[in-house]
């Protein structure tokens, strides 16, 4: 009998070998097995406004977007890009030249990062961080350098004194992602502040995932590229999935100077080309959706997140309660419990609930063990049987 293709070897190359499943697929599948309420993985449990779900099947029905959309996206999405960036943020960019239509902010990461670093560069990223980030880095050859946010008074906090330290001469990009997913950490101006002035100073790129733009709680979100010296070396990434509640269209974007874009896009069309061509039709108009919209979305979310936050208080957690994004982290150290990935594989079994330990988000996997994160984008009803549920601890 023939030795089977690859010999010895494992399929999988040496860069990916560390990524197994995702433990938001493993989370999902224990939810679904065992019909526990599932507050690990980021999606709503209603869709978004109806009015832009018809956008979406009138766009399929008569044609539009059925076919492969241009490459960069159709041109009135890449101007509703525009035009959101200025309405909100006083941030003017060139839709011709200066967006870049994406599959979902994921996939704008993934190109953004393939296309801007060589192997052997250095990426500094806010740890825990989204487990795509270090996947992305891992795809480009390049190096994870984690600066960890630390629990402090009740929050996650930036050593801003630990991030210049971790720039050295091999440092070509910072991965910054504010809103702050998994902690709900938003930073500060200050904050941003200096890390424009960090990145100006040892000329580094930037890519900011700010996908939970439109989810601060108190004060506002401002973006990186607004800062002096940072329009031109930042690469801004955001999405409609977490602000208008269709996850599962997957339309994203990037807006950057030209030969940033131009640089991301080389990436970009070996990978998806084009995709989601009705959908970006529809979220070109939710994204002139009235300034209501905008602010009610934000004080529902708010609502929700006071609501698990009070019944993860009940149930004795330590818990930090978010600035923005739609996650709680919370320290399972009251309970008695030290070990948060065997917390949240046994928790469905003890109270029917299902939530995502941070320890896979950390390279120091015991810096995160014993946080676990909760997701609140969930109907008010769920949250409570949710609370309900965890008072049994």
């Amino acid at each position: 009998m023939s030795a089977p293709v690859g010999g010895s070897r494992p399929f999988l190359n040496r860069r990916l070998a560390s990524f197994g499943t995702t433990i938001f697929a493993e989370m999902s599948a224990l939810a679904a097995r065992t019909g526990s309420i599932n507050l690990g993985q980021g999606f709503p449990d209603t869709d978004g406004p109806a009015e832009i779900a018809e956008a979406a099947a009138r766009a399929v029905l008569t044609g539009l977007g059925n076919q492969y959309p241009p490459g960069p996206g159709i041109p009135e999405l890449r101007t509703a890009v525009t035009q959101h960036q200025q309405r909100f943020y006083g941030l003017s960019y060139d839709p011709d030249t200066e967006v870049l239509v994406t599959a979902g902010a994921t996939e704008a990461i993934a190109a953004s990062l393939l296309a801007l670093l060589e192997p052997g560069d250095e990426v500094i990223a806010l740890e825990p961080y989204y487990d795509s980030y270090a996947a992305c880095i891992a795809m480009a050859g390049a190096t994870r350098v984690p600066v960890t946010l630390r629990p402090h008074a009740g929050a996650f906090t930036l050593d801003l004194d630990e991030l210049r330290a971790a720039v050295t001469p091999r440092t070509r990009l910072l991965l910054l992602n504010t809103p702050h997913n998994p902690t709900g950490t938003v930073l500060t101006p200050a904050e941003l502040a200096a890390v424009a002035e960090l990145a100006v100073e040892r000329d580094l790129l930037v890519v900011t995932d700010e996908v939970y733009e439109h989810l601060v709680f108190e004060g506002a979100h401002l973006p990186l590229a607004s800062l002096p010296g940072m329009r031109e070396r930042t690469v801004t990434i955001s999405s409609s999935g977490k602000t208008f509640s269709f996850t599962g269209w997957k339309v994203g974007w990037i807006t950057a100077p030209p030969e940033l874009v131009s640089a991301v896009r080389s990436a970009k069309q070996f990978l998806t080309y084009v995709s989601s061509g009705p959908f970006q039709y529809a979220i070109a108009e939710a994204l002139r959706l009235p300034d209501a919209y905008y602010e009610d979305f934000r004080a529902d979310l708010a609502a929700k997140r006071d609501i698990l936050a009070d019944g993860l208080t009940a149930a004795g957690f330590e818990v930090f309660r978010p600035q923005g994004t739609y996650f709680i982290t919370t320290d399972i150290t009251p309970l008695g419990e030290k070990d948060g990935l065997a917390f949240c594989r046994a928790l469905p079994e003890r109270c029917g609930v299902v939530a995502i330990p941070n320890q896979v988000f950390y390279d120091d996997r015991a810096a995160g063990a014993t946080q676990v994160r909760w997701a609140f984008c969930k109907k008010t009803e769920v949250l409570e049987e949710a609370a309900a549920r965890l008072r049994r601890l």
